[in-house]
């Protein structure tokens, strides 16, 4: 076995999740997914496909009518994207796979933005890159970017920038003037942009059909790669379906780089998208007011708390928050699960910056779940 291979941490959310494995009675909130089943229209979408037996291989990039519908879908929100700069993936994680494959390799440099979910992280690592974590930091109530820092990490040679933004597990969104400033500082250094976006829909800024995004600012030929997925604004996880925004130069190689990868995504999976997206006018704009009364439901009951600080997430479906007193987040989510019934995501999953918080997932189908969840954190903390 490969050193980077071996020397992987394992999922510390898997680790906590597999504690409560059986346990009815806990409620569990560790996961980055909502407890609401996907939508009927897009299962019978899927549904359809199969019984048109549609099960056989597609192109490598993806049904061209989707490919079609993503490219306008995605210029519905940003600055016009052609087809031809579409790539369909199993899955954001694979999209996310996929970009590294392309841009990093052994002994490359890799700047990430962190906290950050660790798979974003590993992937150069399994790649044999290496990786320069810079981290947000606290000001007042709220987690900052510090940008003088990050651009001074960012040289020529810096072959990758890793970017999550609206952030998994902090909320943490990206400004317009922060974006322009990276963006511009990558083109002088000619570092590549991976931005993971797969949150821009979940953004609770009033009037913004999404947060801001590397799409709105940056020319087709930019280094610039962005990544998306079904699940969070689709409610469409356990599909594993996404898709990439690449300059037109690279979509062979993407294509290629899919074929020795997984050869497709699934047909009836493609059809469920292509569903998603007819729909996505009606369905996503509710989802995130549903979204926003479960953060609205969440977050004060958690702030009256005492001992417990949390910040209000711009955009994403987690509130991030610290108890005090409480410093070893895994052990912490261990024992909610033991002794509280309460399943929730430790900080230190997230990177050593994050340690001693814990992320908690609010995507309630049923906002009294999560009143219940904050009344058995209060009698935890109480004992």
């Amino acid at each position: 076995m490969r050193s980077a291979i071996h020397e992987l941490p394992g999922s510390k959310i898997r680790e906590v999740a597999n504690a409560g494995l059986g346990r009815t009675d806990v409620l569990p909130f560790w996961f980055g997914e909502s407890d609401e089943p996907t939508p009927a229209f897009i299962r019978d979408a899927a549904v359809r496909s199969m019984q048109a037996d549609e099960t056989f291989y597609s192109h490598n990039l993806g049904l061209p009518e989707l490919r079609e519908a993503l490219a306008a879908y995605t210029s519905g929100l940003h600055r016009p994207v052609g087809a031809d700069r579409i790539a369909v993936t199993s899955s954001g994680v694979n999209a996310l796979m996929l970009a590294m494959q392309a841009l990093a390799g052994s002994g490359d440099e890799v700047v990430a933005v962190v906290p950050v979910w660790p798979n974003l992280t590993a992937q150069p690592l399994i790649l044999g890159a290496r990786v320069t974590r810079v981290p947000l930091v606290v000001r007042g109530n709220a987690w900052q970017l510090d940008l003088p820092a990050l651009l001074a990490a960012i040289t020529p040679a810096t072959s990758v920038l890793l970017v999550n933004a609206p952030n998994n597990p902090t909320g943490w969104t990206l400004t317009r003037a922060e974006q322009q400033s990276i963006l511009a500082h990558c083109r002088r250094t000619g570092t590549w942009i991976v931005a993971d976006e797969v949150y821009e829909r979940v953004y609770f800024s009033e009037g913004a059909q999404c947060a801001p995004s590397f799409l709105d600012i940056a020319e087709p030929d930019d280094r610039v790669v962005v990544a998306h997925s079904f699940s969070k604004s689709f409610l469409m996880t356990g599909w594993r379906l996404g898709w990439l925004v690449v300059p037109p130069a690279l979509i062979a190689a993407v294509g290629k780089l899919i074929e020795f990868n997984t050869s497709c995504a699934p047909t009836f999976v493609q059809r469920a998208g292509l569903a998603a997206l007819a729909g996505a006018d009606e369905f996503v704009p509710g989802l995130i007011d549903r979204l926003r009364a479960c953060r609205d439901t969440l977050l004060p009951q958690l702030a009256a708390l005492p001992g417990v600080g949390v910040m209000v997430p711009e955009g994403g479906m987690y509130a991030f928050f610290r108890i005090e007193g409480h410093d070893d987040s895994l052990t912490l989510a261990k024992r909610l699960v033991a002794e509280a019934g309460l399943g929730l995501a430790p900080g230190a999953a997230f990177g050593d910056e994050a340690e001693g918080w814990l992320r908690w997932c609010f995507a309630a189908r049923d906002p009294q779940r999560l009143t219940l969840g904050v009344e058995r954190l209060a009698r935890f903390l109480r004992l």
